[in-house]
């Protein structure tokens, strides 16, 4: 597997969270239950709770989404 720690990912405090065009699980029911977005930038992508959108943000280079994607589909989490 390849190193991702040193990749570039997008810089959080240069980008307008508002502005951008963010994708809801289709899994949500939205009765305000634990659910994320995602939005998809040149760069990687931001993921933020989608009842709190004016929190915290995180961000991840495309290497390290398409990692965590992967093993989520292949069950690398499944408890």
């Amino acid at each position: 597997m390849a190193d991702l720690r040193n990749l570039k990912k997008p810089d959080v405090d240069e980008i307008v969270v508002g502005n951008l065009d963010w994708i809801t699980s289709s899994y949500s029911n939205g009765a305000g239950g634990m659910c994320v977005e995602v939005a998809k930038l040149d760069s990687g992508v931001i993921l933020r709770d989608s009842v709190q959108s004016d929190g915290p943000v995180l961000s991840f280079s495309r290497e390290e989404w398409r990692a965590f994607t992967d093993g989520a589909k292949e069950g690398e989490f499944d408890i």
